[in-house]
């Protein structure tokens, strides 16, 4: 018999069924990789390939040309890799297949499933995290804990004492890459001071048969474990699991505080506590069900070694730089193992599927936490995460919106948000139509545009710092009569007139934006800054600058572009014509040219190389019984600039 936890209100056994998750009955509570792969089959969600299709860039672009179909295409399970395992990529790269992945009919119910958990806690004020870190008493009744099993385990049945990582199908994603990389690692790591777990996911870069990099910013858990080794001076115990159930690979991008246990959101997820396994050389626990498992050190005392470049989720590469070097000692894995991989590059890829989980998750702990009048929220494909943020309030009082921004700011892993947008809560966030007139109607461009400074996300390039710089926060709400501030008339007739008659072309994005193609070699945005100066401008308008090999009818890779690459200090500017209105000018551009004076290398957009994207193409006919899908590589083509993945702007 189970009794509550005395500390907790006494519910019985029947009020944990608000937690059951509506799902078919043909789902099962429990995943592993194949019993996953067999789901998405029956749905219709999987193909299979049978056809050789080389780990080397080539199962890149295959699955780049699926991650960018509607709704994010089919998961991918390549047969024959030239090893003896499996590659599945892209299963949870759509909102029907994250939703199998996470038991639940669709995302929203994430939400609805956190409200009913946080309204059992008697605390109503305290913070979600304060209440999640009182799970573990709640688990008892839950049986969310997760368990170690005794004994040998799964993903023990295949022992391999003299590690060789040749041994899988490890992908090199793009051309510029510095090698192989496994790209979705659950990496376990303990505090050495309280012995908590944390399970994350970082990058790994295959140095030798043995040795990998280990890709962990600043601000990641693993590497804040990482410095309390290094100052103990001993070497750090870490494993590295690929697949099991597919619910530890969202938990282990999920954004929680330090001290929570990744193991203890999945049971939470899943309905059922994760089991776990004591690893064979290290000491350190991993799931019981994972496929494949990695076990070894790190030594914080020997020195770093350079890592990349790597083709990385902002679209952009992220460059070569200095990360601790992890040593296997002992590898793992079922007999029937299937390798788990993704690619993250220009977006929309498999990981927006991932961050829209999130966004579920966390909206109504975000409006607890910090912002009762939060109604929504959208973190766009184009943002890439941290690049643009939109949310919707309940407006109540003046400066409601600009309080609302700085609080976003403070907030967690939101501290890395660049742009912000507050929208009044009839706008619906996930209508960029509707964001984008809410913009033009009510964000005037003199009075509207917050611009701030703090951390930035270490992927950001476009900062003359690393991992710090400007933000910006645009205030789309309507105005109280104490906001309006020397209010105009909104419009872009006077400023496009204005270009024009100094030789540019614009093109209307709204009632009030317009979009202004630059050739760099020929001109540059000062010439545009001069004409503006010099009109009457009676009306007040935003102007977008962009590279003139852009589609500007493509408004998603425009989007995608301006957001990764302005600094909002230096690339926003209030631009006062003669009667005294003002437009702001937003560079867009990219700053690879000389005259540009960037102090940091300017990235290369991610796309594959020709004969990548040819072999492919000649290859479709025998992996597939359709037409082929271009590859989305020439979309963008034009804004690659070789050699490398450092872009040399001439």
């Amino acid at each position: 018999m189970c009794f509550p936890c005395p500390c907790i209100p006494s519910w019985t056994t029947n009020s944990w069924n608000i937690f059951a998750v509506k799902l078919k009955s043909s789902v099962p509570i429990l995943f592993d990789v194949r019993t996953f792969i067999n789901q998405l089959e029956r749905e219709n969600e999987l193909i299979r390939i049978k056809t050789f299709v080389d780990p080397v860039l080539e199962i890149s672009e295959v699955a780049d040309r699926f991650a960018k179909q509607p709704g994010g295409g089919k998961a991918l399970l390549f047969e024959n890799t030239g090893t003896p395992f499996p590659v599945l990529i892209n299963a949870l790269g759509s909102e029907k297949r994250i939703c199998l992945a996470l038991r639940i009919a669709e995302l929203n119910e994430l939400n609805e499933r956190i409200k009913k958990l946080l309204a059992l806690f008697p605390l109503q004020r305290q913070s979600f995290f304060s209440r999640l870190k009182m799970l573990p008493a709640l688990a008892k009744v839950g049986g969310y804990l997760p368990v170690i099993k005794k004994g040998k385990a799964p993903c023990q049945e295949v022992i391999v004492r003299s590690p060789d990582l040749s041994l899988f199908p490890v992908l090199q994603c793009w051309p510029a890459d510095g090698g192989r990389f496994i790209t979705l690692p659950l990496v376990h790591t303990r505090d050495p001071e309280n012995g908590t777990r944390n399970t994350g996911m970082y990058r790994m870069q295959i140095y030798s048969p043995s040795t990998t990099g280990m890709h962990w910013h600043k601000h990641k858990t693993g590497a804040v474990h990482y410095e309390k080794y290094k100052t103990q001076g001993r070497k750090m115990p870490v494993a590295v699991a690929l697949g099991g159930d597919p619910v530890y690979t969202y938990c282990a991008t999920a954004p929680l505080p330090e001290g929570i246990d990744e193991y203890l959101l999945a049971g939470f997820l899943r309905n059922k506590r994760v089991e776990l396994v004591k690893c064979l050389t290290q000491d350190i626990e991993v799931p019981a069900d994972a496929d494949i498992v990695i076990e070894g050190y790190i030594d914080p005392m020997a020195p770093l070694q350079k890592e990349g470049p790597f083709g990385d989720h902002t679209g952009f590469y992220s460059l070569e730089d200095e990360y601790p070097v992890f040593h296997v000692t002992c590898i793992t894995h079922k007999k029937n193992a299937i390798y788990p991989a993704t690619i993250v590059g220009i977006p929309p890829q498999e990981d927006y599927w991932l961050g829209k989980a999130t966004e579920r998750l966390f909206l109504e702990p975000l409006r607890q936490a910090f912002l009762p009048e939060l109604v929504d929220i959208d973190m766009p494909a184009a943002g890439t995460f941290h690049n643009i943020v939109i949310v919707s309030i309940r407006k109540r009082y003046p400066g409601q919106a600009i309080k609302c921004i700085h609080a976003l700011w403070g907030a967690g892993q939101m501290m890395l948000s660049k742009t912000l947008i507050v929208v009044d809560d009839s706008v619906n966030v996930h209508d960029y139509k509707q964001v984008i007139e809410a913009v033009s109607r009510h964000a005037h461009p003199g009075n509207d545009l917050i611009i701030s400074k703090g951390p930035l996300d270490v992927l950001d390039h476009a900062s003359p710092t690393a991992a710090f710089g400007s933000k910006l926060g645009i205030d789309a709400t309507r105005k109280y009569p104490e906001e309006k501030n020397n209010e105009t008339r909104h419009g872009y007739e006077q400023a496009a007139a204005a270009l024009g008659h100094g030789g540019f072309t614009t093109y209307p994005l709204s009632r009030n934006m317009l979009l202004i193609p630059l050739n760099k070699k020929k001109n540059s945005v000062e010439n545009i800054v001069s004409c503006l100066q010099q009109s009457s401008l009676s009306e007040s308008c935003f102007c977008v600058v962009i590279d003139d090999v852009i589609n500007i009818r493509d408004k998603e890779i425009i989007a995608w572009l301006v957001s990764s690459n302005i600094d909002p200090q230096r690339d926003i500017r209030k631009i006062q014509g003669t009667a005294g209105n003002v437009c702001s000018l937003i560079d867009g551009t990219m700053k690879c040219y000389p005259a540009d004076q960037f102090p940091r290398p300017w990235p290369n957009v991610v796309v594959s190389d020709n004969n990548t994207i040819e072999t492919i193409d000649n290859k479709w006919n025998e992996m597939f019984s359709f037409a082929a899908f271009p590859s989305p590589s020439l979309r963008v083509k034009s804004l690659y600039f070789p050699p490398g993945a450092v872009a040399k702007c001439k």
